[in-house]
């Protein structure tokens, strides 16, 4: 039987995706434990029953009703330090170091796996597995790499491209096969709870969207206003603080130009925020690199490459132009490149070659 019964903790964090997750992993023979990971160290009860939040309480409880359902044991761990010692100190600075970070991809890089597959293991499990589409593949090199899921409009390798060759080694991503649309089927004929329970929208540590305000009452900090600049360098008028806006933003910032202007550039050395109409580029670079269905790029190569995670996987050649660094340029102008954001590459095939975080 596959599985072997093998031993594996699934990480259900109340949603739809990982309670199917655990589910099929069981039908396919597996010894599964499931596990909800305390992250947020958030105390006020209605924060930590918004609705669809991946670390409320309602959380807890949807996780445990789909375990009894399934019937298999769920426990809640604690990774309350972890998470704020990566994910929250890494968000907070890089906002206000003028960058726009995605908390997700650190969380699953130093928290869902790093840390959740640690205490696996110690606990005995071959695996972990998670609700992500992805599809996890060996390729024939014997290197463990990644592949865009199958169901494409949910894919989420793009958040995953970090992960190392021994996490993917003892990771299982049952969903990468499956459409949003099949798993809810699958949820509702195995009588799931949570079936037609709402995808989380938001950052799950800032519920309402205002990060700024999280970043000025999480530092104890106010809010340094400042100079609104053009490109040529003259002031048009004052910002509320660099951490209220991100590349490419439109609304909200409260000036009356007759035309479209967005953010074009955040310059935390001098405060400012630069507007612009023009906010394209063709040239994108990225740093930090990590590297997943191959050990490293040729000097040259033609990807597919993604810039947030929403975006559509434009064709680019990418090449190394630095012991840490990627270059990518376009063969189409991309808009609104944004510092903090990930690059991702991908080859024809779907693969995910590797990727890193955007400087410029």
């Amino acid at each position: 039987m596959a599985g072997s019964r093998e031993k594996v903790i699934v990480g259900m964090s109340g949603g739809v995706d990982s309670s199917v997750a655990a589910l099929l992993l069981k039908q396919q023979g597996y010894d599964v434990t499931g596990v909800t990971m305390e992250v947020w160290p958030q105390t006020d009860p209605a924060v930590m029953e918004t609705e669809g939040s991946c670390c409320g309480l309602s959380a807890v409880e949807d996780a445990k009703r789909v375990a009894s359902v399934i019937g298999i044991p769920h426990y809640v761990m604690n990774f309350r330090k972890e998470f704020e010692d990566s994910v929250i100190a890494d968000f907070v600075k890089s906002y206000r170091e003028g960058r726009t970070p995605n908390p997700c991809i650190v969380c699953n890089r130093y928290v869902k796996w790093e840390s959740l597959l640690q205490k696996s293991l110690a606990l005995g499990a071959g695996f972990i597995a998670t609700g992500h589409y992805a599809n996890v593949v060996r390729m024939p090199d014997g290197r463990y790499g990644m592949k865009r899921a199958e169901g494409g409009e949910k894919d989420q390798t793009y958040a995953l491209y970090s992960l190392t060759q021994e996490q993917l080694a003892h990771t299982l991503m049952p969903l990468g096969k499956y459409t949003k649309e099949q798993v809810r089927a699958i949820a509702k004929e195995a009588g799931l709870p949570v079936a037609d329970k709402p995808d989380s929208q938001d950052i799950c540590f800032v519920p309402d969207g205002d990060y700024a305000r999280f970043i000025r009452e999480y530092t104890g900090e106010p809010d340094s206003p400042g100079p609104f600049v053009n490109e040529a360098g003259e002031v048009i008028g004052e910002h509320k603080g660099i951490t209220h806006y991100t590349i490419g933003q439109r609304k909200g910032l409260g000036l009356a130009m007759g035309r479209p202007v967005y953010v074009r550039e955040i310059r935390p050395e001098t405060n400012e925020v630069v507007i612009g109409e023009d906010i394209t580029s063709r040239m994108v670079k990225a740093r930090h690199i990590s590297f997943l269905s191959v050990s490293d790029l040729p000097d040259r190569w033609v990807v597919n490459a993604k810039i947030r995670y929403n975006h559509k996987p434009a064709r680019a050649l990418a090449s190394r132009t630095g012991d840490d660094e990627i270059t990518c340029f376009f063969e189409e102008a991309q808009r609104a490149v944004t510092p903090g954001q990930a690059l991702v590459l991908y080859d024809e095939k779907g693969y995910v070659l590797g990727g890193g975080e955007i400087v410029s």
